[in-house]
């Protein structure tokens, strides 16, 4: 067990550069088993979650290279197994999106209910739904479940919720299928668009990526390509909280302006002064936290995202006033507060999905776990904005979504390292 050990109190200056999309690059190396050749990903985040998703493609037959720092190539060629690991699908969530390309394959997939952060209940069924459209059949029991098909064909679907993994299954299936496919209620993220880039350069027509009605016109063969992978929107906003609550001034090196539109406007009613002072960087300077606003809530893109809300807490027990945080999606998520509450926030849990915080407080150093991706990575944001020396444990959690998340906050002056 790794753990990270914070003094406190040090405000952030220099330039961090954002690392690749988390939720992008595990969706792309699952995509590359499409293909016909390999395929090759650049500015893939060096994170744990790309080492799981890679061991479980090798357990599918195909070979995955690490060919430098941020590059992976994939070669799908000897891809000669539908039956997927039950351990290494229980480390991480978007294993569920390997059914997409094994049903293709091969006609069939054995498929454990996938794990990840324990965050609330996270339900399949709108992925089922989605595959019984195209003419899948499923079989289900308390360990999973087993899904066929003879033949699939193209079809009108209707995701009843906005699912990225679901859009983002349902948009690979689509681009092998030939023949035009109509994807209803899709998830809009960033990650979305990315994975849609990707299959046409492979060789599908796709429109309408990043809105909520998708067209896909399939074909019979995709190619391997080469693709570089988006920058982390959810990292822009975690190292924007970081600068902001040390009273840092800190430039914020690949970030999209377009996907930061919600982010900056939360961030903005909480006194956040920022700017670009390039085309793709962003200056977070000190600022007087003072709410503006009082209810913050998540919702589906182009809403603030659910996976930083963790960090936006924080954020709020620095800033001056009284606001709610609402995050509908996860029963789960808001529970670390138990552990900013021990620093020394003032917080009130409303109930399992909302929590008032009222700012700004003093935090001071504990000895703190870290219960999933995001609370770890907030929780570190708050050390580094208490009194004192703060141990986060569980640093290997972190590992899953931040890339060398130390050492990059170290760049920036933060008095933090890792003891093993």
């Amino acid at each position: 067990m790794a753990k990270f050990i914070i003094q406190g109190g040090v405000k952030l200056s220099g330039e961090v550069k954002v690392a690749g999309n988390k939720n992008s690059a595990l969706k792309l190396m699952v995509a590359s088993l499409l293909g016909d050749s390999p395929t090759t990903l650049f500015n893939v985040p060096q994170i744990r979650d790309v080492e799981t998703m890679a061991q479980l493609i090798e357990g599918l037959g195909a070979k995955v290279t690490f060919e430098g720092e941020g590059v992976v190539k994939i070669d799908p060629t000897n891809l000669n197994s539908w039956q997927l690991d039950w351990e290494l699908m229980g480390k991480i969530r978007a294993s569920v999106v390997l059914a997409a390309p094994l049903v293709m394959r091969f006609g069939k997939v054995s498929l454990p209910k996938p794990g990840g952060d324990s965050v609330g209940e996270r339900l399949i069924d709108t992925h089922i739904s989605m595959l019984t459209a195209y003419g899948a059949k499923c079989n289900r029991d308390y360990k999973g479940y087993e899904i066929t098909a003879e033949k699939l064909k193209p079809a009108d679907i209707f995701l009843e919720e906005a699912s990225v993994t679901a859009t983002e299954m349902a948009l690979m299936v689509a681009s092998c299928i030939p023949g035009e496919t109509v994807i209803e209620g899709a998830a809009a993220e960033p990650h979305i668009v990315d994975l849609a880039e990707m299959l046409i350069k492979m060789g599908a027509k796709i429109n309408g990526a990043g809105t909520n009605t998708v067209r896909v016109l399939g074909v019979i063969k995709l190619r391997g390509v080469e693709h570089k992978v988006r920058p982390d929107h959810i990292e822009v906003g975690t190292f924007a909280v970081a600068a902001a609550i040390t009273g840092g001034d800190v430039y914020i090196k690949d970030s999209i302006p377009e996907d930061l539109k919600i982010i900056l406007a939360y961030l903005g009613k909480m006194g956040v002064e920022y700017e670009f002072s390039a085309k793709d960087e962003l200056r977070i300077r000190p600022s007087e936290l003072i709410a503006k606003q009082r209810v913050f809530k998540t919702r589906p893109w182009p809403g603030f995202p659910t996976d930083l809300i963790s960090q936006f807490i924080v954020l709020s027990t620095q800033t001056r006033g009284i606001v709610l945080c609402h995050d509908w999606m996860y029963e789960w998520r808001i529970f670390f507060v138990d552990h900013l509450i021990k620093m020394g926030a003032n917080i009130i849990i409303a109930d399992p999905h909302r929590v008032i915080v009222v700012g700004p407080s003093q935090l001071h150093g504990q000895l703190i776990p870290s219960p999933d991706i995001r609370a770890g990575g907030a929780l570190v944001l708050a050390a580094l904005s208490g009194r004192g020396e703060s141990v986060v444990e569980h640093a290997e959690i972190v590992d899953r979504g931040y890339e060398k998340f130390e050492e990059r906050l170290s760049f920036l002056g933060a008095n933090i390292k890792r003891v093993e």
